[in-house]
């Protein structure tokens, strides 16, 4: 029987050799959840891993590719999504049985998936498939971080500049550019990045949720107010602007860091299909309504974060400072999971009895080097666009069907026709697709600052 390494690291040599003795494991009994989720957690959980500081940029994504391209594709890719998760889980659920192991994660799946191929030229390559899991899940995690410091940094200089209008620059002598106020950030953030136990942290997660979900209404009040007719709205925009709006809407919804993890912990996994279907729904109806909601109400002059276009009444100011206190907070819990997955082998170099030296010490090397990146690229859309056409590519669209092909490529095999093999190649090309056009798009609007 296949044992997991310590961490969950897995290290996959037995496997079931025929369909009966994969069906004589029964994962779920062998799991050990003292408090297991229902369907409605799940589902709580998965819109809530979804809907972090990417769903506050939506609007910009809608205002590059026109209203007419992006609110179709804002669907269409979120059943894409859905789907390359659902057979993502399913194979994960066919390797617990497979494997004897009742639970994994990312990682370890892919691991397992490439390690159980009946190809050795292959299987031999699984360690490797899981470092580059691991490497993207960590330029994924810690992108995003930059993100949030960019977003609190440009929230801040707004409220002490006071104005509506916001830049890279100061409005004038005194004033400092945002830079400065990233640089200032990062003390702070450390902090709170030196925070090593999630529980002391995760409580706060619902109040960020419960923000989140009161910018949506603002944006749709704000559409209301100041464009009743939804009109002036650009219907398509430019090829080039279609591949950032891919990259910043794949970023506004996925999930696919979290969908294995919410299964693991499960009370009934089977039910997970149903989970997919309602969480990804409502992540789909989440983003079209603050994107194109917010597009309605502020046009061409649409910025990231989208409350830095609320008026600079109390209200919305109010609202801006809430902002930076959940982003605050959400940047610790987003920075612990791949600085924990980063540490795992860093403290392999170091003695035990000094790992939480190391660790302290680590973390705060990580922010400050998340902080440079913020500070040598303070272009928040085209971050998020590089992030969600490199890595969500990779995570949410490529991968899955990848494992999928391992998974079923002896049992149940590739079907007549060999279709499943077909269905895959076609999935696994439209990622591929996105992944190079958009991520050369976005790192050319990355590289601007320096023009």
């Amino acid at each position: 029987m296949a044992q997991a390494e310590p961490g969950g690291r897995g290290n996959f040599k037995n496997f079931a050799r025929t369909q009966a003795e994969e069906d004589a494991f029964d994962y779920v009994t062998m799991r050990h959840n003292p408090k297991p989720t229902g369907v409605i957690g799940s589902i709580a959980h998965m819109v809530k891993g979804a809907l972090g500081g990417g769903i506050l940029s939506g609007h910009v994504a809608y205002m590059k590719a026109g209203v007419g391209v992006a609110a179709p594709f804002n669907l269409l890719f979120g059943i894409y999504m859905g789907y390359c998760l659902y057979i993502l889980v399913m194979s994960a659920q066919k390797l617990y049985r497979r494997t004897h192991v009742p639970s994994m994660s990312y990682p370890d799946v892919g691991e397992a998936a490439m390690a159980c191929c009946p190809n050795p030229k292959i299987a031999r390559f699984s360690r490797y498939f899981r470092y580059s899991i691991d490497a993207i899940i960590c330029i994924d995690l810690f992108g995003a971080c930059a993100c949030y410091q960019i977003i609190i940094a440009k929230s801040i200089k707004q409220l002490v500049e006071n104005t509506q209008r916001t830049s890279i620059d100061g409005i004038g002598p005194g004033y400092p550019s945002l830079r400065v106020y990233l640089a200032c950030m990062i003390i702070p953030i450390i902090f709170i990045c030196m925070i090593t136990h999630l529980k002391w942290l995760a409580p706060f997660s619902i109040g960020a949720n419960i923000v989140v979900l009161v910018i949506i209404f603002v944006a749709v009040y704000f559409a209301v107010i100041y464009n009743p007719s939804l009109s002036g709205m650009v219907g398509v925009t430019q090829l080039y602007q279609y591949f950032e709006f891919v990259g910043m809407s794949v970023f506004s919804m996925s999930c696919a860091g979290v969908v294995i993890p919410i299964e693991n912990n499960m009370k009934n996994p089977k039910k997970y299909p149903l989970v997919l279907v309602v969480g990804m729904s409502l992540i789909i109806l989440c983003t079209f309504l603050v994107s194109f909601f917010g597009y309605a109400a502020f046009l061409e002059n649409c910025e990231s974060p989208i409350t830095v276009n609320f008026p600079m009444t109390v209200g919305p100011k109010v609202l801006k400072f809430l902002i930076v206190i959940m982003i605050y907070i959400t940047h610790a819990l987003n920075f612990w999971v791949p600085f924990n997955l980063c540490f795992y082998y860093l403290k392999q170099r170091h003695p035990e009895e000094k790992h939480l030296r190391w660790e302290l010490f680590y973390r705060g090397c990580f922010v400050a080097m998340i902080g440079v990146i913020a500070i040598v690229f303070p272009n928040i859309n085209a971050l998020m666009g590089f992030l969600g056409t490199f890595c969500l590519s990779n995570m949410a669209f490529i991968w899955p069907n990848v494992i999928y092909l391992l998974t079923c490529w002896e049992r149940p095999g590739l079907g007549k026709y060999k279709w499943r093999l077909w269905k895959a190649m076609v999935l696994i090309g439209i990622g591929f697709f996105l992944l190079i056009c958009g991520s050369t798009v976005n790192i050319n609007e990355l590289m601007s600052v320096f023009r």
